[in-house]
């Protein structure tokens, strides 16, 4: 599947295994050249593998994950940013192991299994047989962990870890509504805000309620049969909403104690930009979100978030600790082998499989 140019040699053993150059290297991809349903996905057999920069990883993989992300960038989401540069390989999270790393790596080396994910925006994603992501993006593999349960948390985890500890700045004893916790981000929200000492609630459907009781939260709210409002007592010091739809921003907000902090990861920075255009789009939706933060802060005395997952080495360091411990899943409901990416993606545009989806490497 791959070719790699120069020799490796590792000092005081006579390999290095600091790729000098990966100009020569293809490999495996899934390939994305236009936007639309997953017909458009494309298996190619030999894809160029960038030259790795000081401090990148190349990284065989053997799991990656299926994100909402995924599904909407194939479908044109995100287009001002992403039409000029295609063909893109989608993919965020993956777990694998080491290959190659470049010349300022320091805490890596060969063949050690590792999980991570990359950022929003990257372009080369995670969908391919080889990828590349910063040493700081990755992590150590728990072993008790496999390649596919690996797979399904860093995206989602850190997501959730940079809206409660970065944005939030949640602390012990404190208490935390989570809107929508039965998806990926809302049950790692749960588990790391019990790690942390907080006492969570959360809204869900039916079918979530024993899931996210298993993971942590006090009260789990069927929001199909319930009403939310009435069901829901007490304030909060932070709301995380991941559903991002306007009844629930209302309700968040009105949960909140002073000074609490309401981020939802529906921020409407991508699709503005989509419909007005980079240059009018970034501006616009700025000056929204501004006017959001000035205008709660004074009407309920909140602050106001559109939050984005981030890659935090303190994050992925917390992750695979807690991961390693047990206290961290997210449950796979199914895989498929990356040859049946399209398979894959119309289970989840169907909403067949509602967890989550797992490509696996051969």
């Amino acid at each position: 599947m791959w070719r790699l140019a120069g020799r490796w040699r590792r000092p005081g053993l006579g390999f290095d295994f600091r790729a000098a150059s990966t100009a020569a290297m293809t490999c495996r991809a899934v390939v994305l050249s236009r936007f639309g349903g997953p017909e458009v996905l494309e298996v190619r057999p030999s894809v160029e593998v960038p030259d790795l920069r000081p401090r990148e990883v190349l990284v065989r993989a053997r799991a990656v994950s299926i994100n909402p992300l995924d599904l909407r960038m194939r479908s044109g989401y995100g287009r001002s940013i992403f039409e000029p540069l295609l063909p893109l390989i989608l993919g965020r999270d993956i777990s694998g192991e080491v290959a190659a790393f470049g010349s300022s790596v320091s805490s890596l080396i060969v063949g050690q299994e590792v999980f991570g994910a990359l950022h929003p925006t990257a372009v080369r994603g995670t969908y391919a047989d080889y990828a590349i992501l910063s040493e700081d993006e990755l992590t150590l593999k728990p072993p008790s962990l496999t390649h596919v349960e690996a797979s399904a948390i860093p995206f989602a985890a850190l997501t959730a870890w940079r809206a409660l500890k970065s944005t939030a700045r949640i602390t012990k004893g404190q208490r935390l509504l989570v809107l929508g916790g039965g998806g990926a981000v809302g049950l790692a929200a749960i588990q790391l805000s019990v790690a942390a000492g907080c006492s969570v609630s959360t809204t869900c459907g039916s079918k979530s309620i024993d899931r996210v009781l298993e993971a942590g939260a006090e009260q789990a709210v069927d929001y199909t049969v319930e009403d939310t409002e009435l069901a829901i007592k007490g304030q909060f010091d932070a709301v995380l909403d991941t559903i991002g739809i306007p009844v629930n921003e209302r309700i968040g907000i009105n949960f909140l104690k002073k000074g609490g902090h309401y981020m939802t990861l529906q921020g409407e920075a991508a699709s503005i930009a989509d419909s007005y255009g980079l240059a009018i789009g970034l501006p616009t939706a700025t000056a929204i979100l501004l006017k959001k933060q000035i205008q709660y802060r004074y009407s309920h005395g909140i602050e106001y978030w559109w939050t984005y997952m981030r890659a935090d080495a303190e994050g992925l360091d917390e992750i695979h600790r807690l991961s390693e411990a047990g206290k961290l899943k997210i449950p796979v409901e199914k895989t498929f082998p990356i040859t049946q990416v399209r398979e894959a993606h119309e289970v989840k545009d169907r909403r067949l499989v509602p967890g989550k989806v797992v490509l696996e490497f051969d």
